[in-house]
């Protein structure tokens, strides 16, 4: 099978994809014949060896987690071959042909989903849910969401909006419509950014940072309490602050994927996608990726 591997840390030309044998399932685990598997930019740091105290590669190193198939090979009563499946990988292996995932990750795939928008849910998806609750939004409250229109973020100014808040989400003026045609309240970032909140908002409850730089010193400016900010970039503002830093391992569970692809099956819920790219492309994919101002999720398909 194709697969793609990286054999050292480095830009994106360390991206190869090649030939490796396709595994085989072994008990409780599913073979899957992939059909999308979203990128993310996390997996852009890990390869760059950005995260490598955090999360080291190991030699050559696949990558992807993100992914959505078909079962192709199953060792596992739950599931059977010909099921269409989405889920998720912890061994850094979905973007190749065939991956071989843990029945717990598995749920499977409502019918009309496209496979583009399944594939890319699962980090994008359950980050977005975990920082919701994380700032325990309730009816009334205002939240400010940061880069609320890329791929966790557009999901998190929606399930913020069916949490009964009102959302200001912080994007470029392209982005705008689409946020406004979701109920959020659009503004731009950049200098000023705080007094234009201000301008939208008497007071601000919360604040989902899924941006990084100095989003978190902004929401304290805003006098957002700590246990009500929750960022999945900064990492350094965790100890220093006291905010949370809960993101995709405090979400990640095939229960919360399937509730989340259930809400996008009856159109209560929109996953963006700003681009595909087949699996050949891969470099071309994480080059469109690193250019930033994307909404929603870029895929590759095989």
């Amino acid at each position: 099978m194709k697969a793609v591997r990286f054999d050292e840390y480095g830009d994106i030309d360390v991206l190869k994809v090649v030939d490796v044998p396709t595994p085989v399932p072994g008990p409780g685990q599913v073979l899957v014949q992939v059909k999308a598997a979203g990128i993310n930019p996390g997996e852009a740091k890990i390869r760059a060896g950005l995260l490598h105290a955090r999360f080291p590669a190991t030699f050559p190193s696949g990558e992807g987690s993100d992914l959505a198939g078909i079962v192709a090979e199953t060792a596992v009563a739950g599931f059977s071959a010909g099921d269409e499946v989405i889920g998720y990988t912890d061994n850094r292996a979905s973007h190749a042909e065939y991956v071989l995932v843990g029945e717990q990750n598995l749920t499977v795939k409502p019918a009309g989903l496209p496979w583009e928008v399944a594939g890319s849910l699962f980090v994008a998806g359950t980050t977005a849910y975990a920082a919701v609750r994380a700032v325990a939004l309730t009816e009334g409250d205002t939240v400010v969401v940061s880069g609320a229109a890329g791929g966790v973020g557009s999901v998190a100014v929606q399930l913020a909006r069916r949490a009964g808040a009102t959302v200001i989400g912080l994007a470029s003026e392209a982005n705008h419509e689409w946020l406004a045609g979701h109920g959020v309240i659009p503004v731009a970032y950049g200098d000023g950014v705080a007094d234009r909140i201000r301008k939208a908002a008497s007071k601000v409850d919360a604040f989902i940072d899924t941006f990084g730089a100095d989003y978190v010193e902004l929401a304290l400016e805003l006098g957002v309490e700590p246990t009500r900010i929750d960022t999945i970039a900064n990492f350094g503002a965790v100890g220093k602050y006291g905010v949370k830093g809960e993101g995709n391992a405090a979400g990640a569970s095939a229960r919360v994927l399937a509730e989340l692809a259930r809400l996008i099956a009856d159109g209560q819920l929109e996953l963006p996608i700003a681009a595909t790219f087949p699996l050949s492309q891969v470099q071309d994919a994480y080059r469109r990726l690193e250019r930033g101002h994307i909404r929603g999720k870029i895929v590759l398909t095989m």
